[in-house]
């Protein structure tokens, strides 16, 4: 029997094949528009906050450290969809699928514990503000950005390797647009219960935990906030945890509902939808809220801008 089946040694990306061509340009320029924002957003936030000595704060620390994030995440998933939009090669080796899927798993379950790294310094800077900069030092901040970076490591590392050791012997059309687990898995031609409990531990472990974790110091921020006796006090607190807040709400809604609904519920064409959400619309709305919604982000660009063009006028 094992003679007779074939040995994959590439992938097809199904994607958006089932639109029409001209529907599938113009998401092409809608995409590849976003992608382009996305990229200038996060590098310019990585440039502000690091040439403005107003935004040398742990907060801005970390929101380099979440841009960062957000390009490597963009690049590991945009570029191949693009491809399969304006293509007609909508393959992708076996190889290259091990690698998009092992990079997708490390830079999300990053992006999961620094995001409720960025929670744990709001609560510290809110709820304890006198020993804050006792806290939240230098070495402490760049132990957390390395714990949450490197958190990423161990899920990629035994995901990746487990689903790409399962045999795959027969249809190779992955049903998205990039090399998720779910739609690759669906491809094994073997027993998968045992990493499916596995996968369903480990998104437990690095979307819902850190989640929980973001709620509960959310919940105490706020309690905080409300015991404030001045409305000066409680609108400057709640500003300073606003955008985070927001950039969580967008993040953990669309992925929650991506890997905990059950799988009769999702047609394969939601889940798509629900993905572009994290995977493209998230990461170029991050910047775009850091920047509007934070005085002292928009007030560290106007400096920027006018030492860049200061010199030019003279």
């Amino acid at each position: 029997m094992w003679g007779n089946w074939t040995i994959v040694s590439e992938f097809i990306l199904v994607s958006f094949s089932a639109l029409s061509s001209d529907l599938r340009v113009l998401l092409f320029l809608l995409f590849l528009a976003i992608y382009l924002v996305t990229l200038m957003g996060n590098v310019l936030i990585i440039l502000v906050a690091t040439a403005d000595s107003a935004l040398q704060s742990p907060m801005y620390f970390f929101l380099r450290n979440l841009s960062l994030l957000e390009i490597g995440f963009n690049l590991v998933i945009v570029p191949k969809m693009l491809e399969t939009l304006i293509a007609q090669d909508m393959t992708i080796s076996f190889l290259g699928c091990a690698a998009q899927m092992y990079f997708f798993f490390f830079f999300g379950a990053a992006e999961c514990c620094l995001l409720a790294t960025m929670a744990y310094d709001r609560y510290v800077a809110i709820c304890d503000p006198l020993r804050y900069p006792v806290i939240m030092g230098r070495r402490a901040c760049g132990q957390l950005a390395a714990a949450s970076w490197f958190s990423g490591l161990p899920v990629a590392i035994v995901q990746t390797t487990w689903i790409f050791s399962f045999p795959f012997c027969g249809p190779n059309r992955v049903n998205h647009f990039f090399c998720d687990s779910p739609p690759v898995i669906a491809l094994v031609c073997a027993d998968t219960s045992l990493f499916e409990l596995e996968a369903l531990t480990a998104t437990v472990l690095f979307i819902l935990f850190p989640f929980l974790l973001i709620l509960g110091s959310y919940v105490r921020i706020l309690s905080t906030i409300f015991r404030m006796p001045s409305a000066e006090g409680k609108h400057k607190a709640f500003s300073t945890c606003s955008s985070h807040l927001l950039v969580v709400s967008l993040f953990y809604s669309t992925a929650i509902l991506t890997y905990f609904r059950p799988r009769s519920s999702t047609s394969p064409e939601s889940k798509k939808l629900l993905s572009l959400s994290y995977t493209v619309v998230t990461p170029m709305l991050n910047p775009i809220i850091y920047s509007l919604r934070n005085s002292e982000v928009k007030a560290a660009l106007r400096r920027v801008v006018r030492r860049t063009l200061g010199p030019q006028k003279g």
